[in-house]
C-alpha cells in the first residue's frame, strides 16, 4: 500500500521524518537498495517496511509488512503482506503524524491497488538442495 504526500507537509528530508515515526534505516546488502522498518515485537520479525521515492513535489511511502525471514533454499525474496490491517492501521498512524483532518486530505492519497505479487520462491537451475547422504556415509 502506498502513502503520497506532498513534500511541503513534512519539515525537513523524508528520511527524517519516518525517523521520529518510529521507523529504523536498512541497506539491503544482496540487492543496495535503502529502506526503513518498524519493529512489531522484539525480534526482527514481523516488521512494517517501507521504500521511499520522489517523485516531483510529491513523496511515495511504499509499505508493506514483513511476516517472517525468507525460510527456503534459492529464495531471493520473503512473503509480504501489502494489504491487511495491520498495514491500514500503519497508513493510519503514519496519516495523523502528519496531523491531518480526516475529512480533508491536503494533498495526501493511499494507493491501495493490489499489487502484482512476486512468486513465493524462485527457481533456479544452479541453485538445486544437494542429495543427502546416508547417515552412516556421514559418519566415516
Amino acid at each position: 500500500m502506498k502513502l503520497i504526500i506532498n513534500k511541503n507537509q513534512i519539515n525537513g528530508q523524508a528520511e527524517q521524518w519516518l525517523r521520529q515515526a518510529g521507523y529504523a534505516y536498512i541497506r539491503d546488502r544482496k540487492t543496495g537498495h535503502d529502506s526503513f522498518v518498524r519493529r512489531l515485537g522484539s525480534g526482527f520479525y514481523p516488521r512494517l517496511h517501507t521504500y521511499i521515492k520522489e517523485q516531483g513535489e510529491k513523496i511515495v511511502f511504499d509499505l508493506h509488512l514483513d511476516q517472517k525471514q525468507v525460510s527456503y533454499r534459492g529464495a531471493r525474496m520473503h512473503n509480504a503482506e501489502h494489504d491487511g490491517e495491520v498495514v491500514v492501521s500503519e497508513i493510519n498512524r503514519l496519516k495523523d503524524l502528519l496531523n491531518v483532518n480526516k475529512n480533508d486530505n491536503n494533498g495526501i492519497s493511499v494507493d491501495d491497488k493490489p499489487v502484482d505479487k512476486m512468486p513465493v520462491g524462485r527457481y533456479d537451475k544452479e541453485a538445486k538442495p544437494e542429495p543427502k547422504k546416508p547417515w552412516w556415509k556421514r559418519i566415516f
